[in-house]
């Protein structure tokens, strides 16, 4: 018996019955070689965790555009807290770690520069429209490894894709995940904000707090172990009925107050405008894209599509950077 094959008898033993075994993955698109040491769902994790689209997310706007103070989240610290929250929940759980910590860190790997300006900008201009969840699938399926893919199992595609509360997973990790994302980004954009002097704990309407807390880590113990106390023996990954709502409440809380704020978001206009005219000039241009996306339209892909897998990688600097060497002119200095 292979080191995999006694991990995978072992998730057997400990995990819950609703949890999803490695060895009972529906697989991979191209079928592989099984490794003798990982279980498919951490060689997934591995996969993503070594991709250039992971690296990337380290100078992506998580909420505040380029921010000048060193501790302010960027889409990388995100997708950590959001691996963070969803593995504790899954241990306490005995679900499939390796799975969640797979979904959690490919979720937003087709994430725009910018946050969701980046976004807002991609899916009004392309005409087959832009979801960031979808392109984070498309990230991993086909544009990794020069247009390989990662290969990665249909669990691990699937909670990426569904990890939006528009979206059900179909695996209990997956749902893990999409309750971890939602509560990771509220507890850190509040945590950000309040450094950043726009909001604080004492401005959180009363008959949310007195639900779920009055600071920061009160609010996001209290989400963590509702989720895991409503959730045992269940074959769901549920919160109780006070707490969901006071979820959705502080959400729309914060829409109000933070993420229609114009100190936090009064460049999102210019990153739009950014995004847009790159978008306009790729697609007319689409020889001035790299090499590697000018395969993939020579493959038959439309080139809307692969202007958006470009502008879409993109790092905020790095964007910056391409819009000013296309558009900014160069000031002319007689030597």
């Amino acid at each position: 018996m292979t080191i995999r094959e006694s991990i995978e008898e072992r998730e057997k033993e400990i995990y819950s019955p609703f949890a999803s075994l490695s060895m009972n993955s529906k697989g991979r698109e191209i079928p592989e070689k099984e490794c003798d040491i990982r279980p498919v769902f951490q060689r997934d994790r591995d996969r993503i965790l070594h991709s250039k689209a992971f690296r990337r997310l380290k100078d992506k706007t998580q909420v505040f555009l380029t921010p000048e103070g060193d501790h302010y989240r960027t889409r990388l610290t995100h997708t950590l807290e959001v691996s963070q929250n969803a593995r504790t929940i899954a241990k306490a759980l005995s679900m499939n770690e390796d799975l969640v910590e797979a979904i959690a860190l490919g979720h937003d790997l087709g994430h725009t520069p910018f946050g969701h300006a980046g976004e807002r900008a991609l899916n009004r201009v392309c005409p087959f429209g832009f979801v960031h969840a979808e392109q984070s699938v498309r990230v991993v399926s086909k544009l990794e490894r020069d247009g390989r893919g990662l290969n990665l199992t249909y669990e691990v595609r699937d909670g990426i894709r569904n990890h939006g509360f528009s979206s059900t997973p179909s695996t209990l990790e997956g749902k893990i995940v999409r309750f971890s994302d939602k509560i990771a980004y509220m507890h850190h954009d509040m945590d950000d904000a309040i450094r950043a002097g726009i909001l604080s704990d004492e401005a959180v309407p009363d008959e949310i707090s007195e639900v779920i807390g009055k600071t920061l880590s009160e609010r996001l113990d209290s989400f963590i172990h509702d989720i895991i106390i409503n959730s045992q023996g269940k074959n769901d990954i549920i919160m109780s009925e006070p707490v969901e709502k006071a979820l959705i409440a502080l959400r729309k809380w914060m829409f109000e107050n933070l993420y229609t704020n114009p100190v936090a978001k009064g460049q999102e206009g210019k990153a739009e405008n950014l995004v847009e005219t790159l978008y306009t000039y790729f697609f007319n241009r689409p020889d001035k894209m790299p090499d590697e996306y000018q395969a993939l339209i020579s493959k038959g892909e439309r080139k809307e599509i692969v202007a958006c897998d470009f502008i879409s990688s993109m790092t905020d600097r790095y964007a910056i950077g391409v819009y000013n060497d296309l558009f900014i002119p160069i000031p002319w200095l007689i030597k």
